[in-house]
């Protein structure tokens, strides 16, 4: 009990009301309403794939097999996704390095980054993107 009289009070748990009269996001409440929009999408991919079990031929590389038709267009989706994040994975992690080799240079120079010569990775994103300018 003693301990406990020494230390302050910890923050209130819940702020309140804000300014504009809404209360402010917790990270749980983010969660728990991320939690169920999965569980409702889940819902939704069992009845698609429930509903859709006839028989589809399918092959791939050579190999050839049938699946139902609902689970190969889920694969589908799956590989398709899978393929668009792979670039774009590559080039955040090439962006990634590039921070990293600006802050070490900046560090070690003392030189603002503005003050280098920009690297080749981000110079080629700046002249060849054009589109979200």
């Amino acid at each position: 009990m003693t301990a406990m009289r020494n230390h302050p009070r910890p923050a209130d748990p819940d702020p309140g009301p804000r300014l504009d009269g809404r209360r402010a996001r917790s990270r749980m409440g983010e969660l728990w309403v991320t939690l169920v929009v999965a569980a409702f999408v889940l819902l939704l991919l069992l009845i698609f794939v429930l509903q859709n079990g006839q028989q589809a031929q399918v092959s791939f590389l050579g190999a050839h097999g049938s699946l139902p038709m609902g689970v190969a267009l889920l694969l589908a989706a799956v590989f398709g996704v899978l393929l668009v994040a792979l670039p774009g994975t590559v080039r955040i992690l090439q962006l990634r390095a590039v921070g990293r080799r600006r802050s070490a240079v900046t560090s070690a120079t003392g030189a603002p980054a503005t003050d280098r010569r920009p690297d080749t990775a981000v110079a080629a994103d700046q002249s060849g993107s054009s589109t979200h300018r």
